[in-house]
């Protein structure tokens, strides 16, 4: 009779998947992901599998997280307007830097992986595929809230609002100075979001 796991699997996966966001999927050895999860290879390995197999549960576990998070903002934020300006101005909410010199767990694994491990762009497809129905969707209910032109097309504006938030992800994990970078997210957003 097999022994019950004597372990939170949600704690663990959040442990190894901070040690894969500091440090990079190739520099995480099986001795980060020993040490960061309490565990022994054996059980790291039969609980999780190999270090990929960990990896890929742990940057869906990230996604689904960060999705749900953005589903609950935008639906709660009485003006829709002000939660895409949310949206847009993530990267630079840490008014120290940390947040974005850290950038983002699947921004990170696109850039280091993607041209090589296709089960990693798929999860990048999907989830950019997602955050931009969830933000068209907001795109949609501001103009139904006269605070975007009518005539923008949701989906456009959605994936413009995506490539400049990704874009102010990237310039913060080069360490470009934070006050620099917030005064690039007010342009973007004055630009992109009309009325903001």
């Amino acid at each position: 009779m097999a022994r019950p796991r004597q372990f939170d699997e949600e704690q663990v996966l959040r442990a190894v998947r901070d040690q894969f966001w500091d440090a990079g999927y190739a520099a995480t050895s099986l001795e980060d992901l020993m040490r960061v999860s309490g565990l022994g290879k054996g059980s790291l390995y039969g609980a999780f599998g190999d270090k990929r197999q960990l990896f890929l549960r742990a940057l869906r576990s990230y996604n689904e997280t960060s999705c749900g998070y953005l589903q609950e903002m935008f639906s709660s934020t009485p003006r829709v307007l002000d939660a895409l300006r949310a949206f847009l101005a993530a990267p630079v909410s840490d008014p120290g830097g940390a947040a974005a010199r850290r950038g983002c767990l699947m921004a990170n694994s696109t850039y280091e992986l993607a041209t090589t491990d296709p089960d990693v762009l798929t999860e990048a497809r999907r989830t950019y595929e997602t955050t931009t129905g969830l933000v068209a969707e907001c795109v949609a209910r501001a103009q139904d809230e006269g605070d975007m032109p009518r005539d923008a097309d949701p989906i456009e504006t959605a994936r413009a609002l995506l490539v400049a938030q990704q874009g102010l992800v990237f310039m913060g994990r080069t360490g470009l100075d934070i006050d620099k970078l917030t005064v690039t997210a007010r342009t973007l957003t004055a630009q992109l979001l009309p009325g903001a």
